[in-house]
């Protein structure tokens, strides 16, 4: 519905101003002689000129929804209905993109639909897992509960995406800058020395001649080198979106030496952490199973779990299938037995979440403690050996002179 914009005068003769949705200026009009306001002037709000360009509009981020689920959890544990609360929530929302979502959110509730169903319309930002403990605190009666559970384990989630991300940002950044100063040298500096050098007419030494080879090939290749690389990359991602090419380098991923083992961690704690705020909201086993195989980012780790899922459909445990599996450290699934057995399965896995959280957090400082030298290392071989090649004519024209 279009939005109007409205001036008027209250019984006081005091002029106030607003804006409604409503059908039509007639309905706006209508309105306001309601609330006792004698409108002088009634236009609809024009659209903003990117309104409805989708990728120009801000996004909803993982805080948005954090702090949209800690709120509305604090609004019904104080006892305020549904509508009321997403009605606040909306107003105060100063995210434009979002503030349009939760007034959808709020119309689909009033006009009948439950909460849960009303999010399922957006799957991009409330996924399976929000959706389905929504729907469990609905039909149980404790939506706040939920609802905090749900903010709790965002943000232990975003925490450890975090940790992930900073471990990977240094030496992916550390790896580009040694790319570019590397190209540099090669396509600008090289020549200088190697004008210079060919005026000398002397005979150059080996390590010399590499580089200067190596210069001439990256600059009369060097749109051959970046078609090949956007290629390649291209060739990756066409490769890694099929069946076979996923489960190839999942698997190859999870065998790396050091990544692979914090790889591991990591899908241990978000296995754990996520069955466990499931498990303990009231959602089914296999629903919860199933919607944890599918956001487990790593296919090996998602056939696993699936197999655990079917382990249990057939009245096995959980512990058995996850020890099979190959994937979860013994110590995971004997504490997960012990958790079954004694009837606190949410409670146990809860626990191994939160030292899987800390393995991780000890797994990122080991490796970074380990990359910083070992990036030092490589800038300094690869541009320390660049150098010293340029020089070495120079070292040795001045030991022929000084001799």
């Amino acid at each position: 519905m279009p939005v109007y914009l409205w001036e008027g005068k209250n019984k006081a003769n005091q002029i106030q101003k607003g804006q409604l949705e409503a059908v039509s200026d007639e309905a706006v009009r209508a309105h306001l002689n309601r609330l006792r306001i004698v409108p002088t002037k009634v236009k609809q709000k024009p659209k903003e000129l990117f309104e409805n360009v989708a990728f120009l509009q801000p996004k909803v981020k993982e805080k948005d929804i954090i702090i949209f689920a800690r709120q509305f959890s604090t609004m019904i544990d104080a006892g305020l209905p549904i509508i009321q609360c997403m009605d606040i929530l909306q107003s105060q929302q100063e995210n434009p993109t979002f503030k349009k979502m939760l007034k959808d959110i709020k119309d689909q509730v009033e006009s009948g639909s439950t909460l849960a169903d009303a999010l399922k319309r957006y799957p991009k930002h409330f996924d399976n897992l929000f959706t389905n403990m929504i729907a469990a605190g609905e039909a149980g009666g404790i939506l706040d509960v939920i609802l905090k559970r749900l903010a709790a384990y965002m943000e232990k989630a975003a925490r450890l995406k975090r940790r992930v991300k900073g471990a990977m940002v240094y030496p992916a950044i550390t790896i580009t800058v040694a790319v570019v100063v590397v190209a540099i040298i090669l396509i600008f500096v090289i020549p200088v020395f190697q004008s210079m050098f060919a005026e000398f007419g002397a005979g150059l030494p080996g390590p010399t001649l590499l580089v200067i080879a190596l210069s001439e090939f990256v600059k009369s290749k060097i749109h051959f080198i970046i078609i090949a690389l956007v290629l390649l990359f291209l060739a990756f991602k066409y490769y890694y979106r099929t069946d076979k090419g996923r489960l190839t380098i999942d698997a190859f991923v999870l065998r790396l030496p050091v990544f692979g083992l914090l790889l591991r961690k990591v899908a241990v704690a978000k296995f754990t952490r996520t069955m466990g705020t499931m498990l303990g909201s009231g959602v089914a086993i296999l629903d919860a199973l199933d919607i944890v195989a599918k956001t487990s980012g790593n296919r090996i780790v998602e056939n696993a779990i699936y197999q655990v899922r079917s382990g249990i459909a057939e009245g096995r445990t959980m512990a058995d299938p996850l020890q099979a599996s190959g994937v979860f450290p013994a110590m995971v699934c004997q504490m997960i037995a012990v958790g079954e057995s004694t009837g606190a399965l949410d409670a146990m896995l809860e626990k191994i979440a939160d030292f899987y959280d800390e393995e991780v957090d000890q797994a990122v400082e080991n490796l970074t403690a380990m990359i910083e030298p070992m990036m030092i290392v490589f800038l300094g071989v690869v541009v320390g050996g660049l150098i010293v090649a340029m020089y070495l004519p120079i070292f040795k024209m001045a030991g022929a002179i000084g001799g």
